[in-house]
């Protein structure tokens, strides 16, 4: 039975979620559909063709809605930016995947409904899309560092930071006040300091 473009990509979605992305290869999804490798060339030209596509299937995930009448651009924004890492965090490696990803066709839609629900709430497009890139660019290197570090101990970390600042108590205790680097509060408190940003500038 022939393949179908669609079913390529959701093996491929799969498979990256099993064994991470530096061990997706063609050769090893051609095993997984029961193929031999050249019958992926049909439909991708190269390994960041299927990735790219990897990257939009994950996008679809999360469409995006309008703004809703009298609903805040700050609350719409921020639940958006709380599903995109929702939906990074549930693939493995998605945000290295998505850095080096080319825009496919649901960037598109997906932009011009932003674009457009920002625009009624005041937002020229130059800045619509200004903040819309910026806000998903933290998203993305956020995810990145929590995937990264998703493999050490948080108590050996700590342990280490204390032994580096043995003679900064004073940067010490900033360090333990503010808290771990990642997770949901710190994340939070950058998504706020962005749009409280961004809304000084609509």
């Amino acid at each position: 039975m022939a393949l179908e473009r669609d079913q390529i990509v959701a093996a491929a979605v799969r498979l990256l979620d099993e064994v991470g992305l530096d061990r997706l290869t063609l050769r090893r999804l051609a095993s997984e559909l029961g193929v031999q490798a050249p019958a992926l060339y049909w439909h991708f030209k190269n390994k960041q063709e299927l990735l790219d596509e990897i990257a939009d299937a994950l996008t679809r995930e999360i469409p995006m809605r309008p703004l809703g009448e009298e609903e805040s651009w700050r609350d719409w924004l921020a639940e958006r930016m709380r599903d995109h890492r929702r939906m990074l965090n549930a693939h493995r490696d998605a945000a290295r995947l998505f850095v080096g990803a080319r825009p496919g066709p649901a960037v598109p839609p997906t932009l011009k409904v932003a674009v457009e629900s920002l625009g009624r709430a005041g937002f020229p497009p130059r800045e619509a899309l200004r903040s819309l890139f910026t806000l998903g660019h933290y998203v993305t290197g956020f995810v990145l560092e929590e995937q990264a570090r998703a493999a050490y101990n948080p108590e050996a970390d700590l342990n280490e930071v204390r032994r580096w600042l043995a003679d900064q108590p004073d940067l010490l205790a900033a360090l333990m006040k503010s808290g771990p680097p990642d997770g949901d509060e710190a994340f939070e408190h950058g998504l706020s300091m962005i749009l409280e940003g961004i809304s000084t500038r609509t």
